[in-house]
């Protein structure tokens, strides 16, 4: 065939692609969104995972191990089917963290860690450049069959110059604006189209050989079944048998989560997490129809080439060639361009945002040299290093398929890659599943893992490739036998890809494990871990950024945000504050502007931008421990009081569910529910604090730390006190108290409650009478609700009388209506418009910032609910001055009213 007409048809269908894409980003900038409608599009665009490794490579190992090229396949198709809930988890943080790679995925994750998101994009550069140089080599070889020559020099090698036009696709629709986070409509539209082509295109080829060249499947396999080679890939026990079935379908599980690309098209993205319901079945259905005709291609090249005359990664083209079908020729070539195209296109755009956002950026806030620091609009800057980050990967994997990618086949290279970015995996599940995993854990597993990966997969490949001695692969480095990459410590009798991933594996779960269980996760990562873990329990609220005690003004924040993601789009971010650029900003926008800037440039480098501009930065933990000391601020349990923090959390359930029911009889109970909350949160405050404090500070003092104890004990004290309370409250409101009615001695009651609170005086130094006659009538009530009505009483005005001269005077006398009791103290008073409103729950009166006396404010209201369920009343004397007199009366008993009543 003509290379010119296969140039020209190469070029005619690129530029074709840049139509697609031009017309699909048109329609977007109009509010005309295809994608937005359309979860087949999404879906069909997830089959970039089918690169020129699927549309040629698949029929190359098919003709070497039968069924064996199906473990590829199987393992994205079971993560789709069984892992419905890890990739919605996956969809909605990326959502709520406006997350903009796996990289920044993973940094995000562990607390923001630039050196962690640093580390994972170099390892997804390094381990996808020979992917990249997969697809340029199967170009070039494509093209070599048609009639090319792969001898070239580069400036008029074929591949070199799709490798430039793939660069400028990228840099044109991937780089068009400069939130990453947002959606390439036009590129994502332009891989949809591509996998359709490249579907069609093999499905052709395949329907040609099996209705074409055979009368069917029947007669193929009966004809080629003769060819050795043909009935040995037949027999699937080999295949089966094979230990590498289990790696690969593992690895390509891995893959479909972890590769930079797959990210990309299934996160990123994605504008609908609806729309990953319709790829859970379609992209299984594509896996299974590019697939259906690869193993009769196999056995029809086979047959047809004996000896291996054509490299059978090449059937798939040389078949309808070598039997005169040019036009079908060209149009498998455009299918295997289409498979090349859309997984270099994507792969740049992702690891360029990895290498803008996770290197090149944290170097440049790190350094800020002058010429940085004086710019006022970075927008442009951002976009240049990621176009030339896409040239400089495309660059990078032509030097390697120029310099070594002859060495391999390309399933071997993909597979290669596979277990590189497998290596991710760890960090990604386990941070969305487990709030203990660590930063230092992750970058622990993550380096162990790498490291292993490298020893047992990489370096051999050099070794094969001729970079390193050959005798590196069967005697190991030095002669030891035990660090032979392929029987490392001696396990042998494993395909090297298994023994690979068995290695890396072991290493790097198990650090990742292992340290983040040794491990104290700062506040950042403990935060972030919440947010990921919890996300479906907060998916409504912006995600906590972590703690910030500067000052900015909105003004600030907006300079900030103008500076990296230009004047316009800060304009529009920031429009509805344009009045109040001037004031203080709150932490919600100052967190809202870090989630813009993490669109943009990450979310490491997003943090570490608003750092360094919101004045006073982010809190160290030095002065976090400092803050707390002084103001008691909530950081989260203590891992020392589990236990007693679950006990308090059922105890909150049960009062939430009294809550409800009170709301159902009572209008008013709303208020109740949020009071009580706030009540609740004071107590806990301190324990949660405090605790937090002893934890982490084990060298404190002995005499502090018996301080801290003391404080703990008292809130708990408190809260018990709280809880039982409004139990309490609950119970008489609903009419769910059991009531012990008959008959009471007042004056008896009053001796019990005054021994109960004797301590108090004594604490005090307040003197106490109790004047109680001689003969008393028995009034009508329940001993133990009226006892408690005492002690309230008592220890309310205890507490308001002076240090110094103290006194409290009890009075019980008859009346008329029933027996009065009078609790007179000589404290400040209440003022005449509080005198009803102290009844009332979780009133208290006094300067709630200054003289608030210590309580709950609700024993008065529960003091008032019994007395008015027993038929009496309680009152504060208006006449009383200097101090305070509360006062109730108990009916008495019935028969008892006339003849006990004093004349």
């Amino acid at each position: 065939m003509a290379q010119s007409l296969v140039v020209a048809s190469s070029f005619a269908y690129l530029f074709g692609l840049f139509a697609i894409a031009w017309w699909a980003d048109r329609r977007a900038d109009g509010g005309r969104s295809v994608l937005a409608s359309s979860p087949t599009l999404y879906a069909l665009s997830l089959a970039v995972y089918c690169t020129t490794w699927t549309f040629y490579g698949s029929v190359g190992r098919a003709s070497s191990l039968g069924v064996g090229f199906l473990p590829i396949y199987l393992g994205p198709t079971l993560t789709l089917v069984l892992g419905f809930h890890v990739l919605r988890k996956i969809l909605r943080i990326a959502k709520t963290q406006r997350i903009t790679s796996i990289a920044d995925f993973i940094a995000s994750r562990y607390g923001k860690s630039q050196g962690l998101g640093g580390l994972v994009a170099l390892v997804a550069v390094i381990g996808i450049t020979p992917y990249i140089a997969l697809q340029l080599k199967a170009v070039a070889v494509s093209f070599e069959v048609l009639g090319g020559d792969l001898g070239q020099p580069v400036v008029l090698d074929t591949a070199f110059y799709v490798a430039l036009i793939m660069a400028a696709f990228a840099i044109i629709f991937g780089t068009r604006h400069i939130d990453a986070a947002e959606h390439h409509e036009g590129m994502v539209v332009a891989v949809a189209f591509e996998s359709l082509v490249k579907l069609v295109s093999f499905l052709a080829v395949g329907a040609f050989v099996l209705w074409g060249l055979y009368d069917g499947a029947a007669d193929l396999f009966a004809r080629t079944a003769r060819v050795p080679e043909v009935a040995r890939i037949l027999t699937s026990e080999p295949a089966l048998g094979d230990s590498s079935w289990f790696a690969i379908t593992v690895l390509a599980a891995l893959a479909i989560l972890c590769l930079p690309r797959q990210f990309q098209m299934m996160v990123i993205e994605n504008v609908d997490e609806r729309h990953l319901g319709r790829a859970l079945w379609l992209f299984p259905l594509y896996m299974l129809l590019i697939n259906v005709f690869v193993l009769p291609v196999a056995a029809a090249g086979l047959a047809e080439f004996p000896g291996r005359a054509v490299d059978p990664d090449m059937f798939v083209l040389a078949l309808p060639l070598h039997h005169g079908h040019d036009l079908l020729a060209l149009f498998v070539f455009l299918g295997g361009l289409s498979a090349a195209a859309g997984m270099i296109v994507v792969e740049t755009v992702a690891l360029s945002t990895m290498v803008s956002n996770d290197l090149v950026m944290p170097l440049l806030l790190r350094l800020e040299p002058a010429s940085i620091r004086e710019r006022a609009d970075l927008s442009p800057l951002l976009l240049a290093i990621r176009r030339v980050a896409i040239v400089a990967i495309l660059l990078l994997g032509y030097a390697y398929y120029r310099f070594a990618g002859s060495a391999y086949a390309l399933v071997a290279i993909g597979l290669i890659s596979f277990a590189a970015v497998a290596q991710f995996a760890p960090a990604v599940i386990g941070g969305i599943f487990w709030t203990g995993a660590t930063r230092r854990g992750a970058m622990a597993g993550l380096i162990g893992g790498v490291a292993a990966w490298a020893y047992t997969l990489l370096l051999p490949s050099f070794a094969r490739s001729g970079w390193l001695p050959g005798s590196f692969i069967p005697e190991g480095p030095w002669g030891i036998a035990l660090l032979r990459p392929y029987a490392l410590f001696g396990l042998e009798g494993l395909e090297p890809l298994t023994h690979s991933l068995f290695w890396s594996g072991l290493v790097n779960i198990g650090l990742y494990t292992g340290v983040s269980l040794f491990d104290r996760a700062s506040l950042s990562e403990r935060v972030q871990a919440r947010a990921f873990v919890e996300v479906f329990q907060h998916s409504g609220a912006l995600a906590a950024a972590g703690p910030w005690r500067g000052q900015a003004t909105v003004g600030d924040l907006k300079r900030l945000a103008a500076r990296f993601l230009g004047p316009d789009r800060a304009g529009r971010a920031f429009h509805h504050h344009a009045a109040d650029l001037g004031k203080p900003a709150g932490t919600d926008l100052v967190h809202a502007t870090e989630r813009l800037l993490a669109g943009a440039i990450g979310a490491a480098s997003a943090r570490v931008a608003l750092a360094s501009a919101v004045k006073g930065g982010e809190v160290s933990v030095d002065e976090l421990m400092r803050m707390l000391d002084e103001t008691s601020h909530v950081i989260e349990y203590s891992r020392q009081l589990e236990v007693k923090s679950a006990e308090l959390e059922r105890a909150s359930a049960a009062l939430r569910e009294a809550n409800e029911r009170l709301r159902e009889l009572d209008r008013l109970k709303d208020d109740f529910l949020s009071t009580v909350t706030h009540e609740l949160r004071t107590p806990l405050t301190s324990v949660r604090a405090f605790t937090e404090i002893l934890h982490d500070n084990p060298d404190l003092e002995l005499e502090r730390r018996q301080e801290f104890l003391g404080i703990i004990i008292k809130e708990a004290e408190r809260l018990t006190r709280l809880i039982n309370q409004v139990l309490d409250m609950a119970k008489i409101e609903s009419g769910q108290i059991d009531w012990d009615i008959g008959p009471v001695d007042l004056g008896a009651i009053l001796d019990q409650a005054a021994a109960s609170v004797a301590q108090l005086f004594r604490d005090k130094n307040a003197a106490f009478t109790l004047d109680v006659p001689a003969t008393l009538p028995l009034v009508r009530g329940d001993h133990d609700r009226l006892t408690q009505v005492a002690v309230n009483l008592l220890s309310n005005a205890v507490k308001f009388v002076p240090a110094e001269g103290g006194r409290v005077d009890v009075t019980v006398s008859p009346v008329p209506e029933g027996v009065r009791v009078d609790v007179r103290d000589n404290g400040p008073g209440i003022a005449p418009e509080n005198r009803e409103v102290i009844f009332e729950r979780f009133r208290q009166v006094g300067n709630t910032m200054t003289d608030k006396p210590q309580g709950t404010g609700l024993g008065l209201a529960i003091s008032k609910r019994i007395v008015d369920h027993l038929g009496g009343r309680i009152w504060v004397d208006r006449a009383a001055a200097p101090g305070t007199v509360f006062s109730f009366v108990i009916p008495y008993l019935p028969a008892e009213t006339k003849a006990d009543t004093p004349a």
